[in-house]
């Protein structure tokens, strides 16, 4: 059988699950590590993560399932979600690698905005800061009073803000690039189920349909 036939794409569909399924359990396993040696208090947080890796390992599942037993209908509810999640980790992935600092500014005031205080004060503890940005009108004066950062005993505390963002146009560009090199495995399963769906079986009944 050459690589182009049956066996070889079932083979590789079953593989490329896999994968998914792997990486599904670590997101889990992270998340549950996490809260266990609390690293992380926020329950939003653990739970979006997790919710990430339960989508994904259900969907691999569907995928894993449909090409083991060639099913028409597996395999197309799984190549459709497939292809919307890419297109939604493409453009975050495109969205990622082209922010500049201004908009670095005001997607991490936005997301502080919306954090519980454990959560701040688990990255504050974590950094060695206080507070996010000291500007006019912020919750700053809040934050620093909350804070319980070791550097606050020092009274010289560098804000959350000011060490995120010296490092956040790296890590834009490393979660851009590892988003942009999983999308295209996700169209690579796209095809890969699209090509698999339409081939015949070669032990089943010659008379059957696809």
């Amino acid at each position: 059988m050459v690589c182009g036939g049956f066996t070889c794409s079932k083979n590789a569909l079953c593989s490329l699950n896999v994968v998914y399924m792997m990486v599904g359990l670590l997101l889990i396993a992270v998340a549950a590590w996490g809260k266990g040696f609390g690293l992380v208090s926020s329950i939003h947080i653990i739970g979006g993560v997790i919710a990430v890796g339960v989508f994904l390992l259900l969907i691999s599942i569907v995928g894993l399932i449909g090409a083991i037993h060639h099913h028409q209908v597996m395999l197309f509810f799984y190549m459709v979600i497939l292809f919307i999640v890419f297109l939604f980790q493409f453009g975050v992935s495109c969205s990622c690698l082209a922010m500049n600092r201004g908009q670095q500014e005001v997607l991490l005031k936005s997301a502080w905005g919306i954090l519980e205080n454990n959560t701040k004060t688990d990255l504050e503890s974590q950094l060695n800061c206080c507070g996010l940005l000291n500007v006019t009108g912020s919750t700053f004066e809040k934050d620093l009073i909350n804070c319980v950062a070791p550097c606050k005993l020092k009274r010289s505390c560098p804000t959350c803000g000011e060490k995120m963002l010296n490092h956040a146009t790296e890590v834009l560009k490393i979660l851009g690039g590892v988003g942009l090199f999983f999308s295209f495995s996700e169209i690579l399963g796209v095809w890969l189920a699209v090509r698999y769906r339409n081939q015949k079986d070669p032990r089943a009944n010659p008379s059957a349909f696809l």
